[in-house]
């Protein structure tokens, strides 16, 4: 499965550096080879400047990119983001072909943005929860949960969630025990949705 994440300039780090351990982990501790290729796209291509000043070269641009199964938007400040309506585009087109679209913190407002998001129910980070609902009034936003799974869309709370999000579609995509063992490898104790 190919997991494409979407990073900008001012992403949280944490963000997309979480969800990229946790594919590439649990793709080395598989026992089918090569599981997930997981790669970062950005607008352009070339080398975004994410929270605290640390660089990232991604590895795709959104014009040059190869099939995204999972796409994930990150969060950080996204503001910016979301005056773009090349980069808005691109993440409608590429969720209605992605088996599953998710989010991790703010991000949940690129994808509403971009109508991916419109009478789910969706959380976000808790300090953005008021503004989520503001916003975009039809969306359902739930406090407290550090995912919520609708079907082919999935959305996280802030920073850290990023990763239980990912474990969590590890298990959807490739069952609990490849998760678990993920999780272990990585010695993260995963805290799943009750």
């Amino acid at each position: 499965m190919n997991i494409g994440i979407y990073i900008y300039d001012e992403a949280e780090v944490l963000d997309f550096s979480g969800p990229f351990e946790v594919f590439s982990t649990a793709s080395r501790v598989s026992k089918a080879p090569n599981l997930f290729s997981v790669f970062l796209i950005s607008e352009t291509g070339k080398t975004v400047t994410a929270r605290g000043g640390y660089e990232v070269n991604p590895t795709y641009s959104i014009s040059d990119h190869p099939l995204i199964d999972v796409l994930i938007v990150v969060g950080g400040v996204h503001t910016e983001e979301m005056k773009k309506p090349l980069v808005l585009k691109w993440i409608t087109e590429a969720s209605k072909k992605a088996k599953l679209v998710a989010s991790v913190c703010t991000g949940a407002f690129l994808l509403a943005e971009a109508g991916v998001l419109s009478n789910h129910k969706v959380t976000t980070h808790w300090e953005d929860i008021p503004d989520l609902r503001n916003r975009y009034p039809k969306l359902e936003v739930l406090e407290n949960q550090r995912w919520v799974d609708e079907e082919n869309i999935i959305t996280s709370g802030g920073i850290s969630a990023g990763i239980d999000m990912s474990l969590h579609l590890v298990s959807k995509t490739h069952g609990l025990a490849l998760a678990e063992k993920t999780a272990k490898q990585m010695e993260f104790a995963w805290t799943k949705n009750t």
